[in-house]
């Protein structure tokens, strides 16, 4: 067992393009925009996880679809589990302390945002134009 805690990063798709947030003033490594991500609970499976953040932070229900993707966080200190799911229609209502902004971007609009985290623009320019 690592000492790594693990993370699930919501992939949410809705007509071609991908939720992302501005983390809010609360959240780990503010300011950076990102896909919605959360720590997993003890006991929780990543999926379980991965409806219970996104309801938490922007107030959508969504499917989760699969598991696409493992990576770390840059500074080793999270295991990233990165799920695709589908966004039931709605509108995006965004928890304020984890959540400053948001945006439904393509992937190339997302590569084009400041700051980004380089695992993050790993997953768009090479996972999610294979999915």
């Amino acid at each position: 067992m690592t000492s790594n805690r693990e993370a699930i990063v919501a992939v949410l798709r809705r007509g071609g393009k991908v939720l992302v947030i501005r983390r809010g003033p609360e959240a780990r490594r503010p300011g950076y925009w990102a896909p919605l991500s959360g720590t997993i609970e003890p006991g929780e499976s990543q999926s379980d996880a991965l409806v219970r953040e996104v309801r938490e932070e922007v107030g959508l229900e969504v499917a989760p679809s699969a598991k696409v993707w493992e990576s770390s966080t840059d500074d080793g200190s999270f295991v990233l589990h990165w799920w695709t799911a589908e966004a039931e229609p709605g509108e995006v209502v965004p928890d304020p302390g984890e959540v400053s902004e948001t945006q439904w971007v393509t992937p190339e609009e997302f590569l084009a945002m400041v700051p980004i985290f380089e695992g993050d623009r790993e997953f768009f320019e090479r996972i999610l134009p294979t999915l």
